[in-house]
């Protein structure tokens, strides 16, 4: 399989879980993409459209923290910061969107983070 293939797969499983997983305002869709180099992720209020929070790799605050760590790691930093952000603002109940991701690797250490800062899914 090309490049183009792998996207175009990851992006079909991504429709099959979006169709069975959406995000209302009690309990918003905390979405994950991955790049090659770095890692993002949102929390959705699919019912309005809005993004109510993110976090990434780029982010100003963490790029310092990021430096020198291997990309796992750095998906830690990422889920642990959405979790604080989402909690700040008084979300702590969200529906994992894995994206079309096997649920390993970088995903796995995002959600498995963001659990760890107190965030329910």
């Amino acid at each position: 399989m090309g490049k183009g293939e792998l996207r175009v797969a990851r992006i079909r499983r991504h429709r099959r879980v979006r169709a069975k997983v959406g995000g209302v305002s009690a309990r918003p869709r905390l979405c994950v993409f991955r790049s090659l180099n770095h890692i993002y992720a949102q929390v959705i209020d699919d019912s309005q459209g809005h993004t109510l929070t993110s976090a990434s790799t780029l982010d100003p605050e963490m790029k310092d923290e990021a430096v020198g760590k291997v990309r796992a790691a750095k998906a830690e930093l990422v889920g642990s910061l959405v979790a604080k952000r989402a909690l700040s603002k008084g979300i702590n109940q969200v529906v994992f969107d894995r994206g079309g991701y096997k649920y390993h690797g970088r995903v796995k250490a995002l959600a498995e983070a963001a659990r760890r800062e107190g965030l329910k899914f």
